[in-house]
């Protein structure tokens, strides 16, 4: 294996883990809380991407033709992920000086107040060009959010985790994110059931964003009861003894590759995500399925998510970050062609058996990144490295891939394209985990 450089941050590799005593129903309250906030983090989201995939080019863009509705709505979309990393850098830092709960706590806020403001912002119609111009605004605030929230929960589950059960712990708090989608999926699923589509693409796709303001509340009261990072206080209070640096990020960027393959490792599973979770809808209905068919395609390899993210997060803990990853990037690479013949296929069953095949290889590449991400990064600057590197992920993965998807696919119809930009994530995925050194019980 390929040796590497000492992480960004980190202590020496032969320094002892010292793990701060957590009992056990304070680490349970630690990842319910995780757990709750990032479904609600990820609700809001994740709703946006498939209110946009339905809506939003006829309601933001209604001059523009289908296709490049589609492409402006998409792009929209992939404004909230050009600010991921930034949020993730802004709070980052204060994550890293003044701690995580608070940052938390922040994020919450601005994710709950930016959807209830989408879902009460008139359409083009209403208020012409300040439409979608305020539209990208709040898809900005958004993104500000979530990248700063991903670490931050992370952190609170790693940093009090026993070392052998960092994987475990973070699984549970990483199924929040299929449980977002399978929330946002299925308020969206029923709305569109329950109204006709004059009244969906009227009013109705503006209630799933009101309800956020409810799962705020919830998500805020989680969050409030919970402890600070145990790992972090330790560190603040000996800042007196060796300071920490005032300016986590150039700290970070000392160490370029890590912080290059750390961004790299993530880039196969986040395109996943978005091809087949964002774009997926406007591929299948232009294809010949309803829009019913593929929501519920959406619902299952969301529900199937509840139980293989936090399964293979917990393997990761027994067989490694790293051979997790390889093993699932390998499979993803071989498969990716086959499941879009499976969908291309017409058939609403092999729709469902192919978007459920290639989703538990992104669960498989996805669910490590937590631990492998927070291990690779010492205490004073490990909420802005993990993060860092998370959110750049996502925002080529999850945040273009869907745009250029879309490009492609206006200028090229068919799948092959989509196998190839799909692969080439992977790809990029695999020799990225090929060059980090295994984390798995370092010490923090």
């Amino acid at each position: 294996m390929p040796s590497s450089p000492v992480p960004t941050g980190a202590p020496p590799a032969e320094a002892p883990e010292t793990p701060v005593a957590v009992d056990a129903a304070q680490m349970r309250r630690v990842a319910l809380s995780s757990l709750l906030g990032t479904v609600v983090e990820y609700y809001d989201f994740l709703l946006y991407g498939t209110v946009a995939a339905l809506v939003f080019g006829t309601a933001f863009f209604p001059e523009a033709s289908v296709a490049a509705g589609t492409v402006a709505a998409f792009g929209t979309f992939a404004a909230g992920y050009v600010a991921r990393p930034l949020g993730g850098i802004i709070f980052g830092h204060f994550g890293d000086r003044l701690g995580r709960k608070k940052m938390l706590v922040l994020t919450m806020v601005l994710m709950g107040a930016a959807s209830a403001l989408i879902g009460l912002l008139p359409d083009y119609r209403a208020i012409g060009i300040a439409a979608p111009v305020l539209l990208v605004l709040l898809r900005i605030v958004q993104g500000l959010a979530i990248g700063g929230e991903w670490g931050g929960a992370t952190l609170m589950v790693v940093e009090h985790a026993a070392p052998g059960r960092r994987g475990a712990w973070s699984g549970v708090m990483q199924s929040g994110t299929s449980l977002g989608f399978l929330l946002s999926a299925g308020v969206v699923a029923a709305a569109n059931a329950l109204l006709t589509p004059e009244q969906f693409m009227s009013w109705g796709w503006r209630v799933p964003f009101l309800v956020s303001v409810v799962l705020m509340a919830v998500g805020l009261y989680t969050r409030l009861k919970v402890t600070e990072s145990p790992l972090f206080r330790e560190a603040a209070e000996k800042a007196a003894e060796s300071e920490a640096p005032r300016i986590p990020l150039l700290t970070v960027l000392k160490q370029p590759r890590t912080a290059l393959l750390a961004a790299a490792v993530g880039l196969g599973p986040f395109a996943l995500t978005g091809l087949i979770t964002t774009y997926m809808l406007t591929y299948a209905t232009g294809i010949g399925y309803s829009v019913g068919e593929v929501m519920n395609a959406l619902l299952v390899i969301s529900a199937i998510g509840l139980f293989t993210i936090p399964a293979f997060a917990a393997l990761s803990d027994r067989l490694g970050r790293r051979r997790v990853v390889l093993g699932a990037a390998a499979l993803g690479l071989v498969a990716i062609k086959p499941v879009y013949d499976l969908v291309d296929s017409g058939s609403p069953g092999l729709l469902v058996l192919g978007m459920s095949l290639v989703m538990v290889v992104q669960h498989a590449m996805f669910a490590p990144l937590a631990p492998m991400l927070s291990e690779l990064f010492g205490t004073r600057v490990r909420y802005t490295g993990a993060s860092l590197g998370y959110q750049m992920s996502a925002l080529v993965g999850s945040g273009l891939v869907p745009l250029a998807a879309s490009s492609l696919h206006a200028a090229y119809p068919g799948s092959t394209p989509l196998v190839l930009l799909a692969g080439g994530c992977i790809l990029a995925s695999l020799l990225a985990a090929w060059r980090l050194r295994e984390t798995r019980g370092d010490a923090l």
